[in-house]
């Protein structure tokens, strides 16, 4: 199988994210060890924000884009291939501001395309990648799950890779980090504990 694994915080070595998310992923690998790896950061090599030269390049032929038009195509493509050919994915989504990271969010323009992820149809919308699973490591400073203040973050998450068809999803959750020590002692261990115990425990 072939093992997508997206980073987005800027914390560096500090993230709990990060920490939360490479432990999914030697986790699974452990499950399945024939596993493929492929990894992304999006802080360290961040992708460009959608603009109008994607929009540009994206309905240009390439003998006729200028360079930033075709960096711009080559970027979208890549990373589109990359997240298609995917069969999992794992995603480190810390909550800035009650949102997701302006980094993961330029990725999912990338990766949320007409005719690709999805398409129209005259009975509406249908999701294009079916059969991914989809693990979202959500970390926050607050606490924010089911609440108004969380409906950009994991909800926005939900709806969107509903969208282009991908139901399975599980979320491993560290919340409460900025409310001291005992607080955050206590969500990265849940956060282990659902890892090591019951993530995979059907692998």
């Amino acid at each position: 199988m072939k093992l997508l694994h997206i980073d987005s915080s800027i914390l560096g070595d500090n993230s709990a994210s990060r920490q939360l998310s490479s432990e999914v992923v030697k986790a699974w690998q452990v499950a399945e060890p024939s596993a493929v790896v492929t990894y992304r950061d999006l802080a360290a090599d961040a992708i460009s924000h959608f603009s109008s030269t994607t929009l540009v390049a994206a309905g240009t032929a390439a003998e006729l884009r200028n360079a930033a038009q075709q960096h711009e195509a080559e970027l979208s493509a890549s990373t589109l291939a990359e997240f298609l050919a995917a069969d999992a994915v794992v995603i480190a989504a810390p909550m800035y501001n009650f949102t997701v990271p302006t980094q993961l969010k330029a990725w999912i323009d990338r990766i949320a395309v007409a005719g690709q992820t999805f398409r129209y149809t005259e009975a509406g919308p249908e999701g294009l990648c079916g059969g991914k699973k989809v693990v979202i490591v959500s970390t926050s400073g607050g606490l924010h799950a089911g609440q108004a203040t969380g409906v950009a973050h994991e909800d926005y998450l939900k709806v969107l890779f509903g969208f282009i068809g991908i139901t399975d999803i599980e979320f491993v959750r560290a919340h409460g980090l900025a409310y001291g020590d005992d607080v955050r002692n206590k969500a990265m261990s849940d956060a282990h504990e659902q890892i090591s115990e019951q993530l995979f425990a059907a692998a």
